[in-house]
């Protein structure tokens, strides 16, 4: 570059003569393709770095038929679940040097259907939706110009790809541990039944006692996701069966409440009666009185894995489809032991 063209940013085509190549090769190495000599590519590399030269990422992926962005549509923006997946799915994406543009539709369908058309607009290259609890959500439909995928709330229609935590296989892990525990008159306390987390996590937990020939010493009482009807439905259910050896709850705000109505009737927990939650939400599991067993999934890895399945996406030019059930993970604390 002369001293006239200093005050100016360095270009490809200035790269490309410091290297003595042509500009389409000087592409093709900064891009790194493979059908370029690596003495080549060296040399560009070299002569980029000497010239102060940065790409245009935007004008690269104009290129490749691609923008560099994608769009994370959620509905909750508070939920306790959403963030974290949040979280994973932008750890991903910025490793990937993909720019995120985060949209919160607030549960109302009009304003989704808004940030979808402002999205589609900037030419995103995929978006992942985000819902706040399990049940299938409508389909953004198929005729989207952008692979999508849905994490948490699964889509209703099942030509789209959908990661969610497997519910199932956590009831039947929280049942299983208090088997190995030594426990089998097994209670359960659960959530709201018009959300699908309650009632596969019941289901699960149904399962695993039968294979084991066993089954809850009482129906299983749904109500809330709160403290209070952990209290509540745990005084009821004492008071009826007394001889319960071991409480199984769909969240770990019931499995509290439940922990404070055993402390007030004089059940001791561990030793005569074993609890175990459902969520891992740490800081209540963490400062429970004992410390509250639980099962949870891992909701960074879901965002995280949400984001990898977007990438294949690009890759492959082939939309995934279908329910991918994601692990969970047991959490033992205090709040379970062994039949001494």
């Amino acid at each position: 570059m002369t001293s006239d063209d200093s005050s100016r940013a360095a270009t490809l085509n200035d790269v490309a003569a410091r290297a003595r190549v042509s500009a389409a090769t000087a592409s093709k190495a900064l891009n790194g393709r493979s059908d370029v000599a690596a003495a080549t590519r060296t040399r560009v590399l070299a002569a980029a770095e000497e010239l102060g030269f940065t790409p245009n990422a935007v004008a690269r992926g104009l290129t490749a038929g691609r923008t560099s962005t994608v769009g994370l549509l959620t509905s909750d923006l508070d939920g306790r679940f959403v963030l974290p997946i949040l979280m994973g799915a932008e750890d991903a994406f910025g490793a990937g040097r993909i720019d995120v543009f985060l949209c919160d539709a607030r549960g109302d369908a009009v304003r989704e259907q808004h940030h979808l058309r402002a999205l589609l607009s900037r030419r995103v290259d995929g978006i992942i939706v985000v819902g706040d609890r399990t049940d299938p959500r409508p389909s953004l439909g198929q005729a989207i110009p952008a692979p999508v995928v849905y994490a948490y709330a699964p889509s209703d229609d099942p030509r789209d790809l959908s990661l969610t935590p497997d519910n199932v296989e956590g009831g039947r892990a929280a049942i299983r541990h208090l088997l190995t525990c030594g426990r089998r008159r097994v209670a359960h306390i659960g959530g709201d039944p018009s959300y699908a987390a309650a009632r596969d996590r019941v289901l699960g937990a149904e399962l695993e006692l039968q294979d084991a020939g066993l089954s809850f010493v009482a129906p299983p009482m749904l109500g809330e996701w709160s403290e209070h009807w952990g209290r509540a439905a745990a005084r009821l259910l004492f008071d009826r069966h007394p001889d319960i050896d071991a409480v199984f709850c769909g969240s770990d705000q019931i499995a509290r409440g439940v922990l404070d109505a055993a402390r007030d009737l004089g059940r001791d927990v561990p030793r005569e009666v074993s609890v175990i939650g459902f969520d891992n939400w740490v800081v209540l599991a963490d400062n429970a009185q004992p410390r509250l067993t639980t099962v949870g999934a891992d909701f960074e890895s879901l965002g995280r894995a949400a984001a990898q399945h977007l990438f294949r996406a690009f890759d492959d030019n082939a939309a995934e489809s279908g329910v991918i059930h994601t692990p969970v993970q047991l959490f033992v604390r205090e709040s379970t032991i062994p039949v001494s």
